[in-house]
């Protein structure tokens, strides 16, 4: 059964081993480069000046190609899923081929359970290798940046590509087993585990752990370092060194209470004027109100345990699905 699954599964490999080696090379490349750069940039930190601003040009020298580095790796498994996961069975009920070998001695269940995990490895196999390229060529960079919860950071870094691409491959099959169409499949699967990539970051990762809540004091300064104010007394862009912030209050006053809109509008838009004038006429406005937020943040000390968890979450979702199919095989499908 096992050397059946190789011998249909071959060229699926051979075109992701194709697929995966100019990746590798350049993942290597990118390492390598980035680990020069951080030395070069570095040395300028023996002059203490002058340290924050060349950390902070090394960021800037490889943002943009980390991030679209995370990304290609965030749809890894998304392409196993839809590319190995949702024509393992759909292609076999589509064809009818599927009838050759439930009428040996080979039982249903087994016949998906060997395809499953088979297939189901090589695909979280794939992704260990992408993800322990990326995360080893950007270790300086996250060393300086501290934004390990970064969500598009945070999904291809480590533990999780590995539960993403068990879950996306699976997602696919059973997705597959149940449309019996190979294209329809294709196109359910992505749609599905796109949508399921976006709610995880956004509205399940931030209540894995219960958060901790500070109250930050709204001075001048402060408030000069945020990328705005709402006139509804949201403020953007908060952060907290080595810290996700995951929710922010809006301004409030020293008894506990939202900004009145007037007061916020009245210092947009007409702050008393200043020697430093122009928007840190609205900061100095701001502060001098004895304004504070009420602030939840994950430190970064427990990007580990959102590791695991998130991890086993996928795994646990994947195991699932594969109990199901295996359920669904036997019982409704002829």
């Amino acid at each position: 059964m096992i050397w059946m699954s190789w011998r249909q599964f071959r060229t699926q490999a051979l075109v992701g081993v194709v697929a995966l080696a100019p990746l590798a090379a350049y993942l290597l490349f990118t390492g390598l480069d980035i680990r020069q750069a951080y030395d070069r940039y570095q040395s300028r930190c023996e002059v203490a000046d002058r340290c924050l601003d060349a950390m902070s040009q090394f960021q800037d020298d490889y943002r943009t190609r980390l991030l679209f580095l995370a990304l290609l790796l965030a749809i890894i498994p998304a392409v196993l899923g839809v590319f190995w996961g949702a024509p393992l069975i759909a292609r076999e009920l589509e064809s009818g081929t599927q009838r050759l070998v439930w009428n040996q001695s080979v039982t249903r269940r087994r016949w998906l359970a060997v395809k499953l995990l088979f297939v189901g490895f090589a695909s979280m196999a794939v992704a260990a290798l992408a993800s322990l390229l990326l995360t080893w060529a950007a270790s300086p960079y996250d060393k300086v940046s501290g934004e390990r919860f970064a969500a598009l950071a945070f999904g291809a870094r480590n533990l999780t590509p590995i539960a993403y691409a068990a879950l996306a491959f699976v997602l696919g099959t059973v997705i597959g087993l149940l449309m019996r169409k190979t294209v329809p499949a294709m196109a359910l699967t992505i749609l599905a585990f796109t949508l399921l990539q976006f709610l995880m970051p956004n509205m399940v990762r931030p209540h894995l752990m219960e958060p901790v809540t500070v109250t930050k004091a709204m001075t001048a300064d402060a408030l000069r370092e945020l990328r705005g104010v709402g006139t509804d007394a949201t403020v953007k862009g908060l952060s907290i060194p080595n810290a996700w912030v995951t929710g922010t209050s809006k301004l409030l006053t020293a008894s506990g209470q939202p900004v009145d809109a007037r007061t916020i509008d009245t210092c947009l838009t007409k702050p008393p004027q200043t020697a430093g004038g122009g928007a840190g006429d609205t900061a100095g406005c701001l502060g001098d109100l004895n304004l504070h937020v009420k602030v939840d943040y994950q430190p970064n000390s427990r990007y580990w345990s959102f590791q695991w968890i998130e991890s086993a979450f996928y795994l646990a979702l994947a195991g699932l699905l594969a109990g199901f199919g295996l359920w669904r095989i036997q019982r409704h499908v002829s």
